[in-house]
């Protein structure tokens, strides 16, 4: 299995951006958009989205510029081809994939990165962002709750409701060493296909600002992060590749 290749993306990519639809996928592709733009050094016209799940920033994202997207999920591939007509959307794990060219913006989002396993994977990865970037070019990504952040014990409940499903997910938090464990609960009920549920557990790899920032230096970038991201406790990392085009 890929490492990122989580299998809740296999049994629940249909429902996926149902259980999403809070959030605000054109107003962070134009706060992305101006990130590339202050901070890298290329124009930020090529851009290529890594986890690019089911492709609702590429969606926004490709009317600016040239895209790409990569992801390990095929079945999230499935759906974001149906969205993006003409977008080349590359089956591949983040660590090691080859797309043979380079670009402006190499961008993974919605802690994407915390799926991998070990401090290692995660230095595989930037070294592959930075693989994939231009000279000047800027990696932006989203990383998992800071390990000071994280809370043990927590449990939140999404909906989602319209006339043909009902989607309740109720996930519960705990913490073993540096990896965090969230235990999601499924129940969807289907016109036609009655109710159903499942279980899933993801997990990910706790990591502090400065250990990002280090791996990301370590991969050749100039890193730095920001504390405000798109979601509480997560923030931006982000990395520019030395040198002009």
């Amino acid at each position: 299995m890929r490492v990122e290749d989580q299998s809740q993306f296999h049994q629940f990519a249909r429902y996926y951006d149902f259980i999403n639809d809070w959030k605000d996928y054109r107003r962070e592709s134009l706060r992305l958009e101006s990130i590339a733009g202050r901070f890298g050094g290329t124009g930020g016209s090529t851009w290529l989205d890594v986890a690019c799940g089911t492709g609702r920033h590429l969606e926004f994202l490709r009317r600016r510029h040239f895209t790409m997207g990569v992801d390990a999920s095929p079945e999230m591939l499935r759906i974001a081809r149906r969205r993006l007509p003409g977008v080349r959307l590359v089956l591949g794990d983040m660590r090691t994939f080859r797309l043979n060219r380079r670009f402006d913006v190499v961008s993974c989002l919605f802690s994407a990165i915390g799926h991998l396993k070990t401090k290692a994977d995660v230095l595989a990865t930037f070294g592959n962002f930075a693989r994939h970037l231009n000279p000047g070019g800027v990696a932006i990504v989203e990383p998992w709750i800071q390990p000071s952040v994280f809370r043990a014990g927590h449990i939140h409940l999404r909906t989602y409701q319209d006339s043909t499903i009902t989607i309740a997910r109720v996930a519960s938090s705990s913490r073993r060493g540096s990896h965090s464990l969230i235990h999601y609960h499924f129940l969807i009920g289907e016109s036609g296909r009655g109710v159903r549920y499942f279980e899933e557990t993801d997990v990910g790899l706790l990591l502090s600002r400065e250990e990002l920032i280090d791996l990301m230096k370590r991969a050749g970038l100039r890193a730095r992060f920001f504390s405000r991201g798109f979601l509480p406790g997560r923030g931006l990392l982000l990395g520019v590749k030395p040198g002009t085009r």
